[in-house]
């Protein structure tokens, strides 16, 4: 059976660059590969078809010999180099499978193993960020505050002033990944890359490590930050404190501390973003005749409201500008006032009797009752026919 084209195996026109090259290829291997086609028994052929043009095609001067004598080239000694990818039957094939597989290997996978190639890591790794939940009253978020918090951390060992290494000697190249950081085993088909043991992934060791940190650069230390809370935070706002996380290991940029806000609940007043609700409480006497109460505001001071006469529960009044302060904005929300007509309790009988020759004089002093058993006379009387 004759041999396809290597440019018709990976999708490719003959001149494609070694960019284009290496694009299909990492497709191919991608839409082929034997465990993502296990129900397709051609899948594997086509596999190692695409790895045997990919591992001419990646290669200059096997290219060149490719477009100017096609499979001739690599037949009868012509082209000195055998059969590329030696039908992958045996050790050889499996080592070509290997390089091909392994140019591709830090794009395809580069991302989930860590995100920099061996080559370009850096010696010291980031410190982790850190959490830190603060719960404050609706006062302080309406005025904001200045607060300082103890933080429990890693910090820079100054005895070594973070090398991790004893009176601050350069750290040496890992001899296992030789400063890669990483290993690498051929399996097979397969190459597989993991982090290396004797380093943990730094690419550098440490002949005599620091007595104080042991080795790692950073010590625990409970450090005390102030915080600014500006005013108009909600329960969920996060502040963050660029560098204030966790020390970096064996002298790497620290990580970052951030900051989650918790507003508590307030005996007197409910939030909605940056408006507030008040309920407040008037004798029958007022809601009905009418007149005027003292209402507090977030800030501490008093608002006076006008009571209209015949007020019912749940009338709302709108105090302008007495809410929250809007969150890096202007202005302030409002607050809403909302009536609870409260009914007397604990009567005397004086108070009862009073109310009787009351109720005798109201027959017109309550339309909504008037109208609501007005309209149940007239349900029971339709029911009734």
């Amino acid at each position: 059976m004759s041999k396809r084209d290597y440019y018709d195996v990976l999708g490719l026109s003959k001149g494609a660059s070694a960019d284009e090259i290496k694009k299909a290829y990492r497709k191919k291997a991608k839409e082929l590969h034997p465990d993502r086609n296990a129900d397709n028994p051609e899948a594997e052929t086509q596999f190692k078809e695409a790895n045997e043009a990919y591992e001419v095609l990646k290669d200059d001067d096997k290219k060149a010999a490719y477009d100017r004598y096609g499979h001739a080239a690599f037949e009868g000694g012509m082209g000195g180099g055998g059969r590329p990818g030696g039908g992958f039957g045996g050790a050889q094939g499996q080592g070509d499978f290997a390089s091909a597989f392994s140019d591709v290997f830090d794009d395809l996978f580069g991302d989930f193993m860590g995100g920099q190639r061996a080559g370009g890591r850096q010696r010291a790794s980031r410190g982790a960020d850190l959490r830190y939940n603060m719960r404050i009253t609706l006062e302080d978020a309406h005025q904001g505050l200045q607060k300082t918090i103890q933080v429990p951390t890693s910090v820079q060992c100054d005895a070594c002033s973070g090398s991790g290494a004893e009176g601050g000697a350069e750290p040496t190249t890992c001899p296992t990944c030789s400063g890669m950081g990483k290993v690498r085993a051929t399996q097979g088909f397969f190459t597989v890359e993991r982090t290396c043991p004797t380093c943990s992934g730094l690419g550098q060791t440490i002949k005599n490590p620091c007595k104080v940190c042991s080795g790692a650069g950073r010590v625990q230390k409970e450090r005390a930050l102030s915080v600014n809370i500006p005013k108009g935070v909600e329960t969920g706002t996060r502040i963050r404190l660029a560098g204030e996380g966790e020390a970096g290991l064996r002298g790497g940029p620290p990580g970052d501390l951030y900051i989650f806000i918790e507003v508590a609940q307030h005996d007197l007043f409910d939030r909605d973003g940056a408006h507030l609700h008040c309920r407040v409480p008037v004798s029958m006497i007022v809601a009905a005749l009418g007149g005027n109460i003292e209402v507090p505001s977030i800030d501490g001071g008093r608002s006076r409201v006008a009571i209209p006469a015949g007020s019912q529960s749940g009338r709302q009044m709108r105090l302008r500008g007495k809410g929250m302060p809007a969150l890096r904005g202007q202005g302030s929300g409002d607050m809403f006032i909302e009536l609870a007509v409260e009914t007397p309790v604990n009567l005397t009988s004086k108070q009862k009797d009073l109310l009787r020759e009351f109720e005798e004089l109201s027959e017109d002093n309550n339309p909504e009752s008037k109208s609501f058993f007005k309209s149940v006379k007239g349900f029971w009387d339709s029911m009734k026919g």
